[in-house]
């Protein structure tokens, strides 16, 4: 007679399994232009464990599952508009931290690659470790992956900390295995007065960017506050509603270093 508690066993872990290729979907955008090469598939997933403190989009940090969507799902969704992605666009993955669902992430990217589709990247590093299971997951999401974008919030782990609220040694781990795998990489940092927009600051994080080998761009996003709005709604504090975006003179000094660690490259 069959095991009727193991048959059980066996349907509930299949349940499971598919439920954890699910992922939490905070939104979708269908025409990016901002986030990678070309017109691109935005997903956003939730679950975030920075509190970056001007984040724009605080409501991606808790980890919702009201709107689950399996890889298959999104990739039908956003193959409606590959005809406007022309040689460059593709699909690109943000948050939220996308790392933090990766699971659902090694699927996406596989099912992606596999239908030809340019795939993109958009984290912040904050999960990577080097420590299993994580470490072999990742490795073998790059292999499925043809951009990262690398958001660098502070190269001073202090200062890093007190920003976001983790330190940095890891993010920059990060950056140096993604060097190492060769993996292209576009380097974003927001220029916030006072916090990242110090010359001393600056030049550090130019130095560490010259160590590595696969960056193919740097960004430098001006800090705004146009997102505070939506820390009010949610009942959290904002702190920075006393600084002011940095002026176009600022924005092209760190333009300017940043840049520089590319000249060699």
């Amino acid at each position: 007679m069959e095991n009727n508690n193991t048959f059980v066993s066996t349907d509930t872990t299949a349940k499971t399994e598919q439920l954890l290729r699910k992922a939490c979907i905070h939104s979708v955008e269908s025409f990016g232009s901002v986030d990678g090469p070309g017109i691109r598939f935005i997903i956003f997933l939730s679950g975030c464990k920075m509190r970056c403190r001007y984040c724009h989009n605080p409501d991606t940090w808790t980890m919702k599952c009201d709107d689950l969507r399996t890889a298959d799902e999104l990739l039908q969704q956003a193959l409606r508009f590959r005809a406007y992605w022309g040689k460059e666009g593709g699909i690109t993955v943000s948050g939220g931290e996308a790392l933090l669902q990766i699971d659902f992430m090694l699927e996406l990217f596989e099912k992606a690659k596999a239908l030809d589709i340019n795939t993109c990247l958009d984290t912040a590093a904050q999960p990577f470790t080097r420590e299993e299971p994580f470490f072999s997951k990742f490795t073998k999401l790059m292999s499925f992956t043809d951009l990262v974008l690398l958001d660098l919030k502070h190269i001073d782990s202090e200062e890093h900390k007190r920003l976001t609220g983790w330190a940095n040694e890891n993010v920059l781990d990060c950056a140096r295995y993604l060097s190492q795998l060769q993996t292209p990489v576009w380097i974003r940092h927001v220029l916030v007065p006072t916090i990242t927009d110090n010359d001393t600051y600056l030049y550090g994080l130019r130095d560490f960017v010259k160590t590595l080998h696969n960056v193919k761009r740097i960004e430098v996003l001006p800090y705004h506050g146009m997102g505070a709005f939506k820390w009010q709604k949610l009942g959290l504090n904002y702190t920075l509603d006393h600084i002011d975006s940095p002026t176009r003179t600022r924005v092209e000094n760190a333009e300017n270093i940043l840049r520089s660690a590319l000249n060699d490259v």
